[in-house]
């Protein structure tokens, strides 16, 4: 279920539409679907068992132009479908596939969490879908906020930090900031012991809490400097309010897809947008808007309107039925809806089994 309706007005004028031009228009998606370009009369008269003449076909497909569903890209070339043909082929039109056994078995076997971290397995789920959908997969998923082991500040340069967390389960991150003025080794040393005094076993949000708490009464006895230091090096992760992150695999398999300079500037800008806190929230604001799998087609939204794409996503649940992430694939807008749906749906159930 895409959730995506078409508004009654125009629900009306489709349902108007005969057999015969439902047909014609199926094949003209599916023919842009294989090979994404424009469909003319006499490829369309040879595909169809219907014994249409050309010049049938071309009037025919000149009345579901006019109805918004078809448009012609150049001069005498042939027809292509609109974002609004696209929306009303998948939610009147699709005959969606069942995935195989063999596929269901993949899936749970690449999401399995056994003996795999939270992020190993949101990683592997995106690669899977990629894999399979020859798209890019994306998981919005939840930051997991582990009890820490060990916090260091390890001066690099004269103004650049190393700050490295461990957490309880071994898993090291770093990340590099500017150092404050003036720094010395003596005060990371400081600011180092006097992290790690305040630690058993919190996470990093309560840490950053505590220290917080500790520098507004004052009875923080660090200096100046290594005070600087440990707020800043806290913060490079993050603050409270950003408690998702976004997973992409497979943006090449997009780029690979087109040829014309423009399309590829595009595609990489609606992915350099969605690197942003901005372009995520706009991301996790589509996955949740309902349940189930969702569709959004081109210029439907204005976050993937200039890039040309679709996104196919569905929410995945906690064990208290709380919509926690998301999950789906990006592509062009000829992806194979068919096929796409059921996969994702199917992913995000098991994803939510598994994290649940």
């Amino acid at each position: 279920m895409t959730d995506n309706k078409p508004d009654s007005a125009r629900a009306s004028i489709f349902g108007d539409i005969s057999e015969r031009s439902r047909s014609i228009f199926r094949e003209i998606v599916e023919a842009y679907v294989e090979t994404g370009e424009p469909v003319g009369s006499r490829t369309l008269a040879k595909r169809l068992d219907l014994n249409l003449s050309p010049a049938s076909i071309r009037n025919v497909m000149a009345d579901l132009e006019e109805l918004g569903l078809l448009f012609a890209p150049h001069t005498s070339a042939g027809r292509l479908p609109t974002d609004a043909g696209l929306r009303f082929f998948v939610d009147g039109i699709l005959e969606r596939g069942n995935l195989t056994r063999d596929e269901r078995q993949e899936i749970e076997a690449r999401c399995a969490a056994s003996g795999r971290s939270v992020e190993d397995v949101y990683a592997e789920a995106t690669t899977m879908l990629a894999g399979l959908s020859r798209c890019a997969g994306v998981v919005i998923a939840p930051k997991i906020d582990k009890p820490l082991k060990h916090v260091e500040f390890v001066q690099i340069s004269a103004n650049r930090v190393l700050v490295v967390l461990v957490s309880g389960d071994g898993t090291v991150e770093n990340r590099v900031i500017e150092a404050p003025a003036g720094v010395t080794p003596s005060d990371l040393v400081e600011a180092t012991n006097y992290a790690n005094a305040k630690l058993l076993g919190k996470t990093l949000a309560e840490l950053r809490a505590e220290l917080v708490k500790d520098l507004e009464l004052h009875q923080s006895e660090l200096d100046t400097l290594a005070t600087r230091v440990i707020a800043t090096g806290l913060a490079s992760w993050g603050g409270g309010e950003d408690r998702t992150t976004l997973i992409v695999r497979g943006q090449s398999q997009l780029l690979e897809d087109v040829t014309a300079v423009e399309e590829l500037d595009r595609i990489r800008v609606l992915f350099d947008v969605l690197e942003t806190k901005k372009g995520l929230t706009r991301l996790l604001e589509l996955a949740h808007k309902a349940d189930g799998v969702r569709i959004y087609i081109g210029a439907e939204s204005k976050l993937f309107g200039l890039s040309g794409c679709s996104l196919v996503v569905a929410p995945y649940h906690d064990s208290r039925d709380h919509i926690v992430g998301a999950i789906g694939v990006i592509g062009p807008t000829r992806i194979n809806y068919g096929r796409i749906i059921p996969m994702v749906d199917y992913t995000a159930k098991v994803i939510g089994q598994v994290m649940g």
